[in-house]
């Protein structure tokens, strides 16, 4: 074998390559530039939306879809039910005074009680917050930031989410 015939091989093989390469190339380059993330399903934190509640949990199924996940749009769901919230007890009997009964089974409803897991609307919620300075700090919910929507920092601050953060 000569030095020719070693120098061609990378060659043809190079050729190879990049003939390949470039038919394959548009089957990537078009997912990366189609793909968008909804900030619907975005917590938080800036991550995917984690379910609220699971198959099989005693207040499944929350959320205004009725799918696990505190989430939805404004447009469909006025009460914008984007909260992860673990109620309390102060808390079902503070949003019952307010005139939405929680505690009730109805329908098919089951009812909550403490330690519940439930979407919570970002106005009660922050309704809870502001009533928190004379009714003292169990009557805000904690939150599970990992399930709670992007879309209810329009209305309430991360921190304010932070300092109630559910830790199981």
């Amino acid at each position: 074998m000569n030095l020719r015939s070693i120098l061609s091989i990378p060659l043809s093989l190079s050729a190879l390559l990049s003939s390949h390469i470039q038919s394959i190339a548009p089957r990537f380059s078009r997912a990366a530039t189609t793909m968008t993330l909804d900030s619907a399903k975005m917590n938080v934190l800036h991550a995917p939306l984690q379910p609220h509640t699971k198959e099989g949990d005693s207040t499944h199924p929350t959320g205004f879809m009725r799918d696990g996940y505190c989430w939805g749009n404004a447009g469909s769901d006025t009460g914008k039910h984007f909260i992860g919230g673990v109620v309390t007890q102060e808390f079902l009997q503070f949003s019952k005074e307010k005139g939405n009964d929680l505690m009730t089974r109805r329908g098919g409803f089951p009812g909550l009680k403490d330690g519940c897991r439930w979407c919570l609307c970002v106005e009660r919620w922050k309704e809870a917050l502001t009533a928190s300075e004379r009714l003292g700090d169990k009557v805000v919910p904690r939150v599970d930031l990992s399930a709670t929507a992007l879309d209810a920092l329009k209305s309430v601050k991360l921190d304010d989410l932070k300092k109630y953060e559910y830790k199981p």
